[in-house]
């Protein structure tokens, strides 16, 4: 009979790691006091905000359309990551801010973005709203000077942030995480874990 009382430790194991919330991948930065906003233009002029895509959960980058390496990257593994959800891509809203708005006019922009995915946004505001969103959103950028003075590139903070369907900041994507990976954060975040 001793096996019986091991069978019920091991069954009672099993079902309690069955009813534990799912980790995620990515960092889980929920409760931070910032990231907690922003109002920035579309490529239409309209000013947009979070409350915006409530309901949805939201994916924020910021980079700017020049960005070589890091940008085209990381919006082509968020168009994998909307194919691996399926019907819940609608659910997700994909948000692109440029850190460069001299450059990255909104014909520009819109252009840019719609490249890698139809639903994807881009937005943009002036230097100071940029500055004021990166601020808020703890985004490192700086202007590295080029050949000549319109050539500069910017160096830039990587990762995204994930906001769950009630617009609040949930997660830290960082660089080069895989669409698997991904998709299964924000299919949790969608599950209302």
């Amino acid at each position: 009979m001793k096996t019986l009382p091991t069978l019920l430790l091991c069954l009672a194991l099993l079902l309690s790691a069955c009813s534990q919330p799912a980790g995620f991948q990515s960092a889980d930065i929920s409760g931070v006091d910032w990231g907690k906003g922003f109002t920035l233009s579309d490529p239409q002029g309209q000013s947009r905000s979070l409350a915006d895509f409530q309901g949805k959960v939201v994916v924020v980058f910021f980079g700017y359309t020049q960005c070589p390496d890091v940008c085209p990257t990381t919006l082509s593994s968020m168009r994998e990551v909307l194919r691996r959800l399926g019907d819940d891509a609608s659910r997700v809203q994909v948000i692109f801010v440029t850190l460069d708005p001299a450059r990255d006019t909104a014909p520009v922009l819109s252009e840019y973005v719609r490249a890698f995915h139809s639903s994807f946004v881009g937005l943009r505001g002036d230097e100071a709203g940029t500055a004021a969103v990166a601020r808020e959103f703890k985004v490192f950028y700086a202007k590295q000077p080029g050949a000549t003075p319109g050539s500069y590139s910017i160096d830039h903070s990587t990762g995204s942030f994930a906001f769950d369907p009630r617009g609040r900041l949930r997660l830290y994507l960082r660089h080069g995480e895989t669409p698997e990976q991904i998709a299964g954060d924000l299919k949790l975040l969608l599950a209302g874990k």
